[in-house]
């Protein structure tokens, strides 16, 4: 998914994204058929999105 609205979705930052490392991603799981990821430390940067199979194919793969 290429069109992601930037405005009103409600960003969660990842349980792994700590205080003093680098690696921060928040996800956005309140757009209608998607989820959204971006990097907590860039919040008006580039978005990704993913479908819902997608994504859990994604999480699945990170277990």
């Amino acid at each position: 998914m290429s069109d992601c609205p930037k405005s009103g979705l409600q960003w969660r930052k990842s349980s792994y994204s700590g205080a003093t490392t680098d690696n921060c991603v928040e996800v956005a799981s309140n757009l209608p058929g998607a989820f959204a990821v971006r990097d907590s430390k860039n919040p008006s940067g580039p978005t990704l999105t993913f479908s819902p199979d997608a994504w859990k194919e994604f999480l699945a793969t990170l277990r």
